[in-house]
């Protein structure tokens, strides 16, 4: 009783695309992968500089640039 067979979910499938027909269910998955996309550019547009929230730097860039000022004020 804990697990169910293939014939059992052969069943419900069949059953949810009576109810639901594959136009829809493909519209749905559509909708899906849009939101999906949608999401990861979100993300991606998060890692890009603004000038309200200007990139960190990595601490070898940090680094590199105190020694670019240290040599300045030296000669």
């Amino acid at each position: 009783m804990g697990s169910f067979s293939i014939w059992h979910w052969l069943v419900v499938l069949a059953i949810v695309l009576l109810l639901f027909g594959t136009g829809r269910i493909s519209t749905l998955m559509g909708d899906l992968a849009k939101g999906v996309k949608a999401f990861k550019k979100g993300l991606a547009e998060d890692d890009e500089p603004t000038p309200d929230h200007p990139k960190a730097l990595s601490a070898e860039e940090v680094a590199a640039g105190a020694k670019k000022k240290d040599e300045a004020h030296n000669h």
